[in-house]
């Protein structure tokens, strides 16, 4: 499943790095919650949590279906 999360990632990170920003997966949990980091201009961004929410979780939520939750770490 880690493999499936990193390859969803992959889809939103060329817009992320765009606004200089980036995500790094933390953690993928055996009952499908996924641990991110927002790095750059999106950890200390207003918006981190439209962007956690309406970009990220929905692309993994579409892709993964395994995932359950995106919870954004440290």
């Amino acid at each position: 499943m880690r493999q499936q999360v990193e390859a969803a990632l992959d889809e939103v990170r060329p817009t992320m790095l765009a606004d200089g920003g980036n995500v790094e997966l933390v953690e993928v949990t055996d009952d499908g919650i996924v641990r991110v980091r927002l790095m750059g201009a999106c950890g200390s961004c207003p918006m981190a949590t439209v962007t956690l929410k309406m970009g990220i979780e929905r692309v993994l939520l579409e892709r993964v279906p395994q995932v359950k939750q995106v919870v954004q770490v440290g």
